[in-house]
């Protein structure tokens, strides 16, 4: 069964806060050229003190929701994606919920680190497979900036802060794209390449400083090659059960790890140069929020039109990857 799956409306939010490279250079043994070289990345932005995962998802969602032109009374679902939650219980999505009135929704979150929003839509999908009236606010939202270990200048240069949101129903007439499939993988074995801590694994008593396993590792080299091989694979995947190839493809969005992955994932695709969109220079690694940070900006550009095909891919900690096929 293949139900009709359409986003309604995507928005997003950056906190205010950038952090340059030079700002970088100021906390840790690194420069411009050793960060842009490695990742192509140049600023991030960064949540205030004050800012949580669920406040940066909030301000996305009342956006989506005003795009969509729906109040949040009509909402069935409100699903999170998060690596970064503001407390291991409640849920973001139920903080957000509560928040933005919708009554007794079903709400919930899940880890799928930065492959979040293409797992996400994999669940959007099975969720109005069961439920067709269902209208899901499904937001991707991450606090990176608080689990990077700052003395670490390997994984402390990658990461930044967002959320996106997107209304996604059935509703085929006022629909902005349609999800026309969906395919997710993970690989266990692999678990311990990127770990993001802070669960109860890290075990402190009150009053105890943090140590190493509280922050974010991870092993590059390996994730560089395990990424690459399984972003294109899986894309191969989900164009070949479409009956498609590349060059049906107006537009591939990849998730913003760094240029280095971008590029080589782009090249064994045979999609370079303007059919690749990335941003990766403006915001670094936002993990979730990645994928649907870039759709936006692309539609904002005019890179994305009526009638465009854009594949998405992506690749995180589990390990977790997938692609996905829109339709706008």
């Amino acid at each position: 069964m293949n139900p009709l799956c359409h986003l309604l409306a995507l928005s997003a939010y950056v906190p205010d806060a950038v952090l340059t490279n030079q700002d970088l250079a100021k906390v840790v043994d690194t420069n411009e050229e050793w960060i842009v070289t490695r990742t192509g990345i140049k600023q991030r932005h960064r949540l205030a003190d004050d800012e949580n995962a669920s406040d940066l998802g909030l301000k996305a969602a009342r956006k989506a929701l005003a795009d969509a032109g729906m109040e949040a009374s009509e909402l069935t679902h409100v699903i999170a994606a998060t690596c970064t939650p503001d407390v291991l219980s409640p849920s973001v999505a139920c903080i957000m919920a509560g928040q933005l009135g919708t009554g007794p929704v079903m709400a919930f979150d899940f880890g799928a680190a930065c492959s979040g929003f293409i797992y996400g839509l994999s669940i959007c999908r099975a969720l109005l497979a069961q439920q067709p009236d269902a209208k899901i606010l499904f937001v991707c939202t991450e606090a990176l900036t608080r689990r990077v270990n700052w003395a670490d200048r390997s994984t402390c240069v990658l990461f930044g802060d967002a959320a996106t949101a997107c209304i996604v129903s059935n509703a085929p007439t006022d629909g902005m794209a349609r999800i026309e499939d969906v395919v997710c993988h993970s690989d266990g074995v692999q678990r311990d390449l990127i770990v993001v801590g802070g669960g109860t694994r890290s075990r402190y008593g009150l009053g105890e400083p943090v140590a190493e396993d509280f922050f974010i590792t991870m092993q590059g080299r390996e994730t560089y090659k395990h990424a690459v091989r399984n972003m294109v694979h899986v894309c191969e995947e989900v164009l070949s059960r479409n009956g498609l190839t590349g060059t049906d493809v107006d537009l591939l969005v990849p998730h913003q790890a760094n240029m280095r992955i971008i590029e080589a994932v782009g090249s064994r695709l045979d999609m370079t140069g303007e059919r690749v969109f990335t941003n990766v220079e403006k915001y670094g690694n936002t993990s979730s929020a990645s994928i649907p940070l870039a759709l936006s900006e692309a539609r904002a550009e005019g890179r994305i039109r009526p009638g465009s095909r854009v594949l998405m891919t992506a690749f995180g900690a589990g390990l977790t990857w997938g692609a996905a096929l829109l339709r706008f």
